[in-house]
């Protein structure tokens, strides 16, 4: 099969697109054709050796995987040839206290495919038949691909991690990206109104076509007092965060008493400086959201499937140009989604 593999770490890193042996499932595996696969922010870390694991290389990227079953394990029943599939990324092991439960967020054996494991960048790839969820008919592949890990981070954070209340006010920052984007629209169907943050006037406008009310320019130094100033003052319910470093710090000065910041990310930096008086005084809450659960993914689905959630796909493009997409998406000039589909994109 052709696949697009990253051979050395970098900003960029070195990519090749070429031939590389067709995957063979587990007994509990299945082997997904893909039709396409979201480009997330994970790669980014993936190509620039950003992440604190290990990672050996060549790794095909891309877990964000939407596509039709091609082949099963010996012990897999419950999928068979041509059903259409989307992938959890977050990889678990069904087996730990956590997954019991039904927090596969948490899991303790957890992988992440594209990362610690080859992804959906390619024509095929594999992946335990636990992790797969059916597409609903109303759904198409690109749609999927540009939900079933960005847009399943944000209803995880809204809907899990915190919860919205209608008429509650919520800031979403980042609000042209894979997450904000999704979250705009999650926050809007659940019945909060909505702020958010984006660096351009085309973001921005984008942000308002997805139902943000005020969108603020980050690069402007008051921006929170803005945000302030747009909810007369009183501060914002919940913050969806994604970018950490110096911005995690400032959206406490958004929040509102009671109010809860959730976080998911820290692409601007890792180690962050909280002043605590005004955190208990308030008595506000930082909470952290990794992933997504089963039932996250199905919820995320069935939202796109009643039209709730649209996919913000940006362009699809052919895998051969992934290298393309990557510095697209460094260099910050993606709104909503790109995302890779092999040249043959089948049918939805």
């Amino acid at each position: 099969m052709k696949a697009l593999q990253l051979v050395a770490h970098g900003k960029p890193g070195t990519f090749a697109y070429r031939d590389v042996a067709d995957p063979t499932p587990s007994p509990d595996e299945c082997v997904v054709r893909v039709a396409a696969c979201g480009l997330n922010h994970l790669d980014l870390w993936l190509e620039e050796a950003g992440l604190p694991i290990p990672v050996v290389l060549p790794r095909i990227p891309g877990g964000e995987v939407a596509g039709t079953i091609a082949l099963s394990g010996a012990g897999v029943s419950d999928w068979k040839v041509g059903d259409r599939v989307a992938v959890q990324s977050n990889l678990f092991c069904g087996c730990c206290e956590f997954c019991l439960r039904g927090d596969e967020s948490l899991c303790l054996e957890s992988r992440l495919m594209g990362v610690q494991c080859d992804g959906g960048f390619a024509d095929f790839c594999v992946a335990p038949a636990r992790a797969l969820v059916r597409l609903p008919e109303a759904v198409d592949f690109v749609t999927s691909a540009a939900l079933t890990l960005a847009g399943s981070t944000a209803m995880h954070m809204l809907t899990d991690r915190a919860q919205v209340a209608a008429g509650q006010w919520v800031l979403v920052i980042g609000g042209a990206s894979g997450v904000g984007s999704a979250a705009i629209q999650i926050a809007r169907g659940l019945g909060a109104r909505v702020v958010a943050t984006a660096s351009t006037p085309a973001k921005r406008a984008f942000c308002e076509a997805l139902g943000a009310e005020e969108v603020v320019d980050p690069a402007d130094a008051d921006w929170p007092a803005k945000v302030r100033q747009i909810t007369s003052k009183r501060g914002v319910d919940l913050v969806v965060e994604h970018v950490g470093g110096r911005v995690l710090e400032r959206v406490f000065q958004c929040l509102a008493r009671s109010g809860t910041v959730v976080t998911c990310g820290a692409t601007a930096g890792r180690e962050v400086t909280l002043n605590l008086w005004p955190m208990f005084v308030k008595q506000q809450r930082l909470v952290g959201s990794y992933g997504r659960t089963r039932r996250d993914m199905i919820q995320t689905l069935e939202w796109a499937a009643a039209g709730r959630l649209k996919g913000a796909v940006d362009e699809v493009l052919p895998i051969e140009r992934g290298a393309e997409a990557f510095a697209r998406l460094r260099n910050r000039e993606v709104r909503g989604k790109l995302v890779l589909a092999p040249s043959s994109l089948p049918a939805a």
